[in-house]
């Protein structure tokens, strides 16, 4: 399994999460809302310190990752986060791991 942050992303969180080097920047999986994976939960995404890192991937000196705990809501798929121009918000793709 894989994190992958485009371009875009990258700055969408610098931009409107004030990320900045060191920074750490977790995503989890949340009741409520739905997703292609599982209906009833969604992913969320905050800035915090890791405690059990699974998967992880730091550009620019910033650490994205995925906690252990976290891991079956990917259901083997990788991760890829872009940003949705027509609003202004991230997209979160779900990619069958090989």
């Amino acid at each position: 399994m894989t994190i992958r942050i485009s371009d875009e992303a990258t700055q969408w969180f610098v931009e409107e999460m004030d990320v900045e080097a060191g920074d750490s920047i977790r995503f989890f999986a949340r009741y409520g809302g739905s997703s292609p994976l599982h209906e009833g939960f969604s992913l969320g995404v905050i800035r915090e310190q890791p405690d059990e890192v699974a998967i992880e991937t730091v550009l620019d000196d910033v650490r994205y990752y995925i906690e252990t705990r976290d891991l079956w809501y990917f259901d083997g798929h990788d991760l890829q986060v872009a940003v949705n121009h027509d609003l202004g918000e991230l997209q979160y793709d779900y990619v069958k791991s090989e």
